[in-house]
């Protein structure tokens, strides 16, 4: 009973500060838009995969996106989307994957989560994204990741939340982005899905240290 109590009021008096957090205006930090974000990339090149309907960025509550295909001599082409979320106190939350994907067709066959050595504006790190191959009739792809706010890199949607709801309290920001790479694998083989993820992977080491810019910490 005292621990129940214990937690009880801690959770009340993080309310109460959250509360009076939420009254203030929320802390916006200074960022470049997506209009300006590269097309090369360390030996990428990008093009636009066009504008989302209007009604599909209604649901996914989006401040701004890419939504770019990346090649590169010897790699699979990567598709890349990066939703940025300005706030998420009213509700505009971001969506996993998970939870569009079957919507259109798509079905995960196996999920795990991955470490990648990177570079960016912190220095050399290793972060931990989510690895999912999906499949729809005889069409698979490996599908790369993760929740980025504040310099702080996160696979756990739940843990992503945990993380908005301390940082509204401690920084007077909810801002933050979904980064998710797609990589067709061209074949079922093992081979060819390794191939894939092997580029998905090395893109993701070329994109890192240009995220910084657009998703300030």
């Amino acid at each position: 009973m005292l621990r129940r109590a214990i937690i009880v009021t801690v959770c009340l008096l993080v309310g109460t500060v959250a509360l009076l957090r939420a009254s203030k205006t929320e802390r916006v930090p200074v960022r470049e838009s997506f209009d300006n974000f590269p097309n090369a990339i360390a030996g990428w090149e990008g093009r636009s995969m066009g504008a989302f309907d209007p009604k599909i960025i209604a649901v996914l509550g989006v401040d701004e996106y890419i939504n770019r295909a990346y090649t590169s001599p010897g790699q699979n082409p990567v598709g890349l989307y990066v939703g940025y979320y300005q706030s998420q106190r009213q509700g505009d939350t971001m969506h996993s994957p998970l939870n569009c994907l079957p919507g259109a067709g798509w079905l995960p066959i196996s999920q795990k989560r991955i470490e990648i050595p990177v570079t960016d504006e912190h220095g050399p790190r290793t972060v931990l994204v989510n690895d999912f191959v999906i499949e729809k009739g005889l069409d698979r792809q490996v599908v790369l990741y993760w929740y980025q706010s504040h310099g702080r890199v996160v696979a756990s949607e739940y843990w992503g939340k945990v993380y908005t709801v301390v940082d509204a309290v401690r920084l007077n920001r909810s801002d933050g982005a979904l980064v998710r790479l797609v990589v067709p694998t061209g074949s079922n083989t093992p081979e060819a899905q390794a191939k894939a993820e092997a580029s998905a992977i090395a893109f993701a080491q070329a994109l890192f240290p240009q995220l910084g810019r657009y998703l300030p910490s």
